[in-house]
């Protein structure tokens, strides 16, 4: 099981649903956290406070893995793109399922519910199954208004 991280509730709900489904099918977790690399940097560019924060960021999932009695395995990708590095991985690893946490927003236009565009990336192109752990948008929580007829 493949659980991107960063530091958003959603992608912390992914991993809490991740150790959730890999306790009670003894199962591990390989967890990732991607530096995107900006295109006139090469690949392997000394990026120190964003190492520094992407380890943090795997230190507490793997703490959050150890309440459960889940192995998280740690891991820090570089790509250019986030939904690519994610899906390599996957691939690498030979997940059987990507664990993904996503902020979702309303369009106001239509009311519909649209992701990312890393995430859109990984729903089409994802070489296993996706789960997707989104938490109500602003929007779905608050009540319709509706005009006086």
């Amino acid at each position: 099981m493949l659980v991107p991280v960063v530091d958003n509730p959603e992608s912390w709900m992914a991993i809490d649903v991740a150790c959730r489904l890999s306790a009670e099918r003894g199962a591990s977790i390989s967890a990732v956290a991607v530096l995107e690399v900006p295109p006139l940097l090469p690949l392997d560019a000394h990026l120190a406070e964003q190492e520094e924060d992407a380890r943090r960021l795997l230190e507490r999932a793997g703490a959050t893995g150890d309440s459960f009695g889940v192995k998280v395995t740690p891991h820090v990708a570089r790509g250019r793109d986030a939904g690519v590095a994610i899906l390599q991985e996957a691939a690498a690893s030979e997940a059987e399922l990507i664990v993904l946490g996503a902020a979702r927003k309303l369009l106001e236009s239509t009311g519909a519910v649209v992701f990312g565009n890393t995430v859109r990336h990984i729903l089409v192109s994802a070489p296993c199954r996706v789960l997707v752990v989104a938490a109500r948008s602003d929007a779905e929580s608050r009540p319709a208004v509706r005009p006086a007829a």
